[in-house]
């Protein structure tokens, strides 16, 4: 097969020129082109008026060899790299002890899913509940306040991800193409295939509900068992090697190899781990607001004339602003035709997130608008991230009236410094509600400072970003984990605990699905040729 790489064709081509374009650029005719596939669908929006569609396409000739000779010194026709997935070890029939992974979020759902086909039979420990249980609680502390603090938009099955936009791009670096085994999985449990070839791909809420009891389905048929309320409480480490985990009905488990997955929100069993004296660092994180305008503000802005159109959809953005204050502010994790939700997992404490269903048809979009902080900013015990976070939280169920009401205020009120009454044209879709007031309050000085110097900077990119009818809602702070989990760069394991894989988002070592799911791959596969080489003995 050959590649071929920017394949540059108008927004409303007809399907006959995107063959016809195969045939130019190698030069061929019609009779030696057996068949093509899209690898890949991106778009070129710089131009409003004139958006370009840019391909990737794996293309299959009557002559390919002589092809890539011919083009030899052409950049954009190669050999189609193997993206196919080839497991690592195949585990024996009878297995003198099993894996434990403990969270199923992305990343945990795919170290048990490939320890599963590998034949490890894995032992999934899952703090929260089932993802339709989990489902039924999470909007129902969105209706009535009432929170579930083991089952939440952060705890249960599925991780933080299923109550988001469902992104499914990431800027690691995947030599490997693990995340073509990430995204076929997908598509085996139900997610739609153009998520195979899109440059954005998202999948949404309600499908990835049914999508992870697939999979899961899929670990338990291959032997694998997935426990649910079952929330490791203790670990036992003997001669800097992991024996055993004690859950938190009293029960222990004893095992050798233990993949922690446990999310960016388990600040007890960070603790825990620290106080066992497992090696975590501090490490950077952000914190900002959740911003709100009309989907419709958004298209214009993106795609002017063509806004609406179907293969473009709803629109989206990246924006990030260097401060003079030394800060950065950024956008992060971005909602078209989402809505604002409820992400708390604490007793008394308020967090924003963004989620978006697959057809991403509600009125509003939203995004994290967030500054950059560093240890530095929080000086104490490697675990001073987590205190950090707890006080804005604090703050701003305090200033959201304690019921879980959030704080917001508009655009216009905030860059002038005022509190707000009402909202304007751009209804906030935060449930249960919000109550305005001065954000001022919620994040530090220099935070406030960045994020007011920011928005007008954006406003240049976005055409309507600064309008003063938009909302800030607050309060974002789990934008990424406060902690590493530090581990060998080779065999994936602690740097101080044997058999102990840090893996994730929680640990440090992802952000997001697709970049969960690949890290997931990689500590399954050190996994397994730990249990491989020690079986042998």
């Amino acid at each position: 097969m050959l590649r071929l790489t920017n394949v540059q064709l108008d927004l409303n081509h007809q399907p006959e020129e995107l063959q016809q374009a195969v045939l130019d650029i190698l030069q061929i005719s019609e009779d030696q082109l057996i068949d093509f596939t899209m690898f890949k669908r991106g778009y070129d929006a710089r131009q409003k008026s004139k958006i370009t569609l840019i391909y990737t396409l794996d293309v299959d000739t009557t002559i390919n060899e002589e092809l890539l000779e011919r083009h030899a010194n052409n950049q954009l026709v190669r050999q189609s790299p193997d993206t196919s997935y080839k497991f690592v070890a195949q585990a024996p029939e009878e297995l003198p002890q099993r894996p434990v992974v403990v969270g199923l979020g992305p990343c945990g759902l795919f170290v048990g899913l490939l320890l599963a086909q590998m034949g490890f039979k894995p032992i999934i420990l899952e703090r929260g509940k089932e993802v339709r249980e989990r489902t039924k609680d999470t909007f129902g502390f969105w209706r009535k306040k009432v929170l579930n603090t083991e089952s939440n938009v952060q705890f249960g099955e599925g991780g933080a991800g299923t109550f988001s936009d469902g992104k499914l791009y990431s800027q690691v670096k995947d030599p490997k193409h693990y995340s073509r085994k990430v995204l076929h999985e997908f598509v085996d449990a139900g997610a739609p295939d153009e998520i195979l070839y899109v440059s954005k791909p998202h999948i949404g809420t309600f499908k990835l509900v049914t999508m992870v009891e697939k999979m899961r389905a899929r670990i338990t048929e291959l032997g694998g068992e997935v426990r649910f309320s079952q929330r490791v409480d203790d670990i036992e480490i003997e001669d800097e090697q992991i024996k055993s985990l004690t859950l938190s009905d009293g029960s222990k488990i004893e095992t050798n190899f233990v993949a922690f997955a446990i999310g960016h929100s388990a600040r007890d069993t960070f603790k825990m781990l620290f106080d066992k004296g497992v090696y975590i660092k501090a490490k950077p994180f952000s914190v900002g607001f959740r911003i709100e305008h009309e989907q419709s503000v958004i298209d214009e802005a993106r795609f002017g004339k063509n806004a609406g159109h179907p293969i473009l959809g709803a629109a989206d953005y990246k924006l990030v602003h260097h401060c003079s204050n030394g800060r950065s502010v950024y956008s992060f994790c971005m909602c078209p035709g989402g809505t604002v939700v409820a992400a708390a997992s604490e007793e008394g404490r308020l967090v924003t997130n963004g989620m978006s269903q697959y057809s991403r048809h509600e009125r509003n979009a939203n995004s994290a608008i967030v500054v950059g902080i560093s240890p530095e900013d929080y000086p104490g015990d490697v675990l001073a991230g987590i205190e950090f976070q707890r006080r804005l939280e604090e703050t701003a169920f305090k200033l959201g009236g304690s019921t879980y009401d959030a704080p917001a205020q508009l655009v216009g009120d905030f860059l002038a410094g005022r509190a707000s009454g009402e909202h304007g044209e751009v209804v906030p879709s935060y449930k249960p509600g919000v109550t305005y007031c001065d954000l001022a309050e919620t994040l530090p000085a220099y935070a406030i400072e960045a994020i007011r110097e920011a928005i007008p900077a954006f406003e240049r990119k976005i055409k309507g970003f600064s309008m003063k009818d938009a909302t800030l809602t607050a309060v974002e702070t789990r934008t990424s984990s406060p902690i590493q989990i530090t581990r060998d760069k080779e065999l994936m394991t602690s740097l101080n605990v044997k058999g102990l894989y840090p893996a994730g988002e929680g640990a440090g070592y992802a952000g997001g699905i697709l970049s969960a799911g690949i890290d997931g791959i990689k500590v399954a596969e050190a996994m397994a040729l730990a249990m491989m080489k020690q079986f042998a003995k």
